[in-house]
């Protein structure tokens, strides 16, 4: 090799040398100095008591007018068979929906699917009577329809008579102008004019107590159409004809001016009939009475609010007295009226029954001392506090002893992904 081909080829062996070492600094620099990407956090459902663990949607609203609506074609998809269900064996599902402290106020939606928009169960019989007995005594003030509203309330009842049958085929059987329960022989028609108050017939079909919510051309949406049978804590008669806005306030929401209102707000003026979501929610009352707490007081009482009601419950009564009242909330938007409809499903379980359930009795006595003051005032914790958590803490030591539980279990692990149950 003469003098220039060496000159070239240690010029090119300089060349690679550099390019190699290059890489190499580069490997190292990336193994040891850029950090790795971080594991997506687990999706969460979202509730009630965490923030919302969801992406942020690019979905508008059409454009329209407040409290114009103009009818929109959707078809609710047709409801699957449940499986195996029976008036005698399928018992409610076990909802807990509370959590191991802190405490957060949020409206705590997450995604409905079709299928289980209406929650029936071994506890219809008694629903349905306690249902009727009330509409006997006070149907004037459990169910009740303005003018403007009955159209909703009628597609509400056409929207149940089609749903049910395909949802509960051994419940509910259907013809062209109406709709038959096969346990208690009962015929609803649905021929025009019905025979009662649309929504007092639909109230007849669930276990769910019922509301619909129409705007108006203030952009507020008011309570016009009801049948507010078991709720336990409030009274039709004291919300119709309100804003939701003004529901809320009136009965001392905690967190609704700061934290839920905007948000409740824009959520009703966007949900369109295709999006229908779930909520769920949870008290203590310490009476066994369904349809009305009696321990705040009288029904037929001056006194409209829980949180004022609570002030006459007779304090610390013993723990037999104590029950846990949760419920199952749907929204969804009717498409021809445009009404907004909640179902309201309670279940309502002794806490000496369900304390023998796995991490119940622990994850319940943190919930209620997350309670803020302005929590425990509206959901009463003075007046029963100290017995239930004293009961609480004991059963939850027995089962931690027996090592159902561990003392330092990570909580926040365990109930990941379970909410509401």
């Amino acid at each position: 090799m003469d003098l220039s081909g060496c000159r070239t080829w240690l010029s090119k062996s300089a060349l690679y040398g550099l390019l190699f070492s290059l890489i190499l600094i580069w490997l190292i620099a990336r193994k040891f100095f850029v950090r790795k990407s971080a594991p997506q956090p687990r999706a969460l459902t979202p509730d009630l008591e965490k923030p919302a663990l969801r992406p942020r949607s690019s979905f508008k609203a059409p454009q329209r007018s407040p409290g114009i609506w103009t009818p929109v074609e959707f078809k609710r998809p047709t409801a699957a068979p449940y499986p195996g269900w029976n008036i005698e064996t399928t018992k409610p599902l076990p909802y807990r929906p509370f959590r191991h402290g802190p405490y957060h106020i949020t409206m705590g939606l997450r995604t409905m699917q079709w299928d289980d928009w209406i929650e029936l169960d071994s506890e219809f019989p008694r629903f349905h009577a306690d249902k009727t007995r009330r509409i006997a005594e006070r149907e004037s003030k459990c169910c009740i329809t303005a003018p403007e509203a009955y159209d909703g309330a009628v597609e509400l009842l056409e929207e149940l008579a089609d749903y049910l049958p395909q949802r509960y085929p051994t419940l509910y059987s259907r013809t062209a102008d109406s709709i038959t329960n096969i346990w208690n022989k009962q015929t609803i028609s649905l021929a025009k004019p019905l025979a009662s108050d649309p929504i007092t017939l639909c109230s007849l079909l669930v276990q769910d107590d019922l509301a619909i919510m129409f705007e108006k051309p203030d952009g507020q949406y008011y309570l016009l159409s009801g049948a507010i049978l078991l709720a336990g804590f409030w009274r039709l008669t004291d919300k119709f004809g309100m804003p939701l806005s003004e529901i809320h306030t009136s009965g001392d929401v905690p967190g609704f001016k700061p934290k839920l209102e905007k948000g409740m707000m824009n959520f009703f003026r966007r949900i369109q009939p295709a999006q229908p979501v779930l909520r769920n929610n949870y008290f203590i009352q310490v009476d066994d009475d369904l349809a009305w707490s009696s321990s705040i007081g009288s029904e037929d009482g001056n006194d409209s609010t829980q949180a004022h009601g609570w002030t006459t419950a007779e304090k610390n009564k013993a723990i037999e007295h104590h029950y846990l009242r949760s419920e199952r909330q749907s929204l969804r938007r009717l498409p021809r009226s445009g009404g907004v409809v909640f179902t309201i499903r309670t279940y309502f379980h002794p806490i000496t029954e369900i304390v023998r359930e796995r991490g119940v009795p622990g994850r319940l006595a943190s919930a209620v001392r997350s309670w803020g003051e302005d929590v425990a005032r509206y959901k009463g914790r003075e007046r029963y506090g100290d017995v239930l958590l004293e009961y609480l803490d004991r059963e939850h030591r027995a089962q931690v002893e027996r090592g159902e539980v561990k003392a330092d279990e990570d909580e926040r692990e365990m109930e990941a992904g379970r909410y509401p149950f």
